[in-house]
């Protein structure tokens, strides 16, 4: 098992690195176990369970029961039988869900997200450096849209950020893009909506989203890197996922590239995400074109894959410099596995193996990590912001 032991820990269930226990002190790990093959192979009987666990069919059935009482888990159909009883097949209950937000500095993105990670309804909020009137337009996306399921049940709220969560406060102490003053958005969310929430860093729940929803199973080094406003990273080493000293593990943004670059939000100069963001790339373009009217990215990538030179050339210089960056996590960590996330991975057939020749070139010894796009390019942040939830409540399930 994988992960931190206690309530403020994220953790996953690798099935390849895990053994199962039959002993009383090993029920938690056992309950996980099932609960993950469920998640990967529904519907699926209580005998296929055991198959596939190793587990005695009892203590299956004991677990499963549980689950079920816990609303995790709820009977389906019958399955086809050549002879004897039908067995009832099992699955995530959909009735579950849970509202995730990931917010960015101009705008936030509010949805509803079911136990699978399919998200249902999507609403979104317009963002200023005001945080009270923010959290506000926040609050209200989300009462339409809980409004929109008054049948299902909703089990708490999740939240990425652009920037740092102290486990121990559970506040945000580090976010230079977003440019609130001290607030504590927990408190005033979990006021507002009569509902737990539960706050990350946007790549820490990116990657969460990966080990829970991907196919990383096996993979015990990953980091994942988002390319957004700004540049950050979750950071999965030897199969933990690692906070730091006050949650700030990760902060790859900002180390220094080039100190005589442009100035970062943080304070300093030539930080990795200057050059390599997504507002980075619209400073390239406005450099080679002064004159275009080009606000978002999204426009930005869109004009570069319609054949726009000066468009192409800016991303392009982007993906090198991603590439680059991607230096500084090499040598730090030697991950074998490097995931991107963010807009620039919608195109990923074009400048993908841009960020990749660049960060060959950076490799120490031995071979180069993968690096490939992650799952669902930025909505790996809501995902995220999800399976935090579900993780949390899982945990406090078990009694932990």
């Amino acid at each position: 098992m994988t992960g931190r032991p206690h309530g403020r820990g994220i953790r996953h269930i690798d099935l390849t690195a895990v053994q199962p226990a039959s002993s009383e002190t090993a029920r938690r790990i056992n309950r996980d176990i099932v609960l993950e093959i469920i998640r990967e192979n529904q519907p699926i009987s209580r005998a296929d369970l055991a198959r596939r666990s190793g587990l005695q069919r009892s203590t299956v059935s004991q677990i499963v029961e549980q689950l079920i009482r816990e609303k995790w888990v709820r009977e389906g159909a019958q399955a086809t039988a050549a002879r004897g009883r039908r067995p009832t097949l099992l699955g995530l209950n959909e009735d579950v869900l849970v509202i995730a937000v990931d917010i960015h500095p101009r705008r936030a993105t509010i949805a509803t997200v079911d136990l699978n990670g399919h998200l249902l309804a999507q609403a979104r909020a317009t963002l200023t450096r005001e945080p009270q009137a923010s959290t506000q337009l926040i609050v209200q996306a989300m009462q339409r849209l809980r409004g929109m399921i008054p049948d299902k049940t909703i089990e708490g709220i999740g939240v990425s950020l652009p920037g740092r969560v102290d486990p121990a406060t559970e506040q945000l102490i580090f976010a230079p893009n977003l440019h609130w003053p001290q607030f504590d958005l927990k408190s005033a969310i979990e006021a507002a909506m009569q509902l737990p929430v539960w706050m990350e860093n946007a790549a820490k729940a990116c990657l969460l989203a990966e080990l829970i929803f991907g196919d990383l199973d096996g993979n015990r080094d990953v980091v994942l890197v988002t390319v957004s406003e700004g540049v950050g990273s979750g950071v999965f080493a030897n199969g933990r996922m690692v906070s730091g000293h006050h949650g700030m593990a990760g902060e790859f943004g900002h180390i220094i590239l080039d100190a005589s670059g442009p100035r970062c939000a943080c304070g300093r100069t030539g930080c990795w995400e200057v050059f390599a963001s997504t507002r980075a790339a619209l400073r390239y373009y406005h450099e080679l074109e002064p004159d275009a009217r080009v606000a978002t990215f999204a426009e930005l990538l869109h004009l570069a894959e319609s054949g726009n030179d000066h468009a192409a050339q800016a991303v392009e210089k982007q993906a090198r410099y991603i590439g680059d960056g991607l230096r500084i996590i090499m040598a730090a960590l030697a991950p074998g596995t490097i995931l991107i996330a963010g807009d620039i991975t919608s195109a990923w057939h074009r400048y993908g193996p841009v960020i990749e020749r660049a960060a060959s070139k950076q490799t120490l010894a031995g071979s180069a990590p993968r690096i490939l796009p992650a799952h669902d390019g930025d909505l790996a942040r809501l995902k995220g912001a999800a399976a935090l939830v579900f993780q949390r409540r899982q945990i406090m399930s078990e009694g932990l």
